[in-house]
């Protein structure tokens, strides 16, 4: 995990941002995927992939502000 400790907070952030609003038009691919999880659509693997690949930065960026809380 020390990749995670290299990575700047700054990019982290502007990753984080884009990769949750991606693709801003016509609706995120995030609103789209979470409105076939709740219709209970979501089955393909491509989809699933699609979610997780749109979360990464997100989830890197709680890693590492968890990281740095509990060395403090």
């Amino acid at each position: 995990m020390r990749f995670i400790d290299k990575l700047p907070y700054s990019a982290l952030l502007i990753m984080t941002v884009l990769m949750l609003g991606a693709p801003f038009v016509p609706e995120p691919h995030l609103v789209e995927k979470m409105r076939m999880l709740m219709d209970g659509t979501l089955a393909k693997p491509l989809d699933m992939f699609d979610v997780v690949w749109h979360l990464l930065p997100a989830t890197l960026l709680i890693v590492k502000l968890v990281k740095s809380r509990k060395a403090s």
